[in-house]
């Protein structure tokens, strides 16, 4: 069950900061009210994983997957355009993620 709160946590940010982007500095209110409650979704349902995931494990998956969903949405919901680099960063991130949870036993399974 905590991996799923994380899997939320992690949504809400993604959908936060996505609605933080699309609400151009805070000035158009229904997408700042979407971000203000996503930011709170997530960091509730974070809060509940760290009773029982350690932090630094559960903040670098949260973290981790965040940055890069959030970039290759900004790829394609914004237009932004990444580098072969800001590729690679992002498959080292995943990378990361997974050995994390694959390979790490500091991970709570």
């Amino acid at each position: 069950m905590p991996w799923l709160f994380l899997g939320l946590a992690i949504t809400g940010e993604v959908i936060a900061t996505t609605a933080l982007k699309a609400s151009v500095g805070f000035t158009k209110w229904g997408y700042s009210s979407i971000s203000v409650v996503g930011y709170c979704i997530s960091f509730y349902f974070l809060a509940i994983v760290l009773k029982t995931i350690p932090v630094g494990i559960a903040y670098a998956v949260w973290a981790g997957a965040g940055v890069a969903m959030v970039a290759i949405i900004g790829v394609f919901l914004f237009g932004q355009k990444l580098d072969l680099f800001a590729y690679l960063g992002i498959g080292l991130i995943v990378a990361g993620v997974l050995v994390l949870n694959l390979l790490s036993g500091a991970t709570a399974h």
